[in-house]
């Protein structure tokens, strides 16, 4: 039994053997193809996400003791000593 060589697989070996500037032009080629192809294809709509949290019932109550819990210990000591930025 045979073993199939995909075209894909063909294709590939075929441009190994290409010179270097060969495979420069045949990616501008393909590229060139490839946004032709995105272009034409049309976007899907977008989901809104306007009322995403409409059920949801949080308290500004609720937010701050979030806010504080998150920024409790802002700045910690290990991720100033290791800051690089310079301001």
């Amino acid at each position: 039994m045979a073993v199939e060589i995909s075209e894909l697989e063909q294709i590939i070996t075929r441009v190994k053997n290409l010179s270097a500037l060969d495979k420069v032009r045949l990616v501008e080629q393909v590229m060139a193809t490839l946004e032709q192809d995105l272009a034409a294809r049309p976007n899907p709509p977008r989901r809104s996400l306007y009322g995403l949290w409409a059920s949801e019932r949080i308290s500004e109550a609720e937010i701050n003791e979030m806010r504080q819990a998150v920024w409790n210990n802002f700045p910690r000591e290990d991720v100033a000593k290791n800051s690089t930025v310079a301001y």
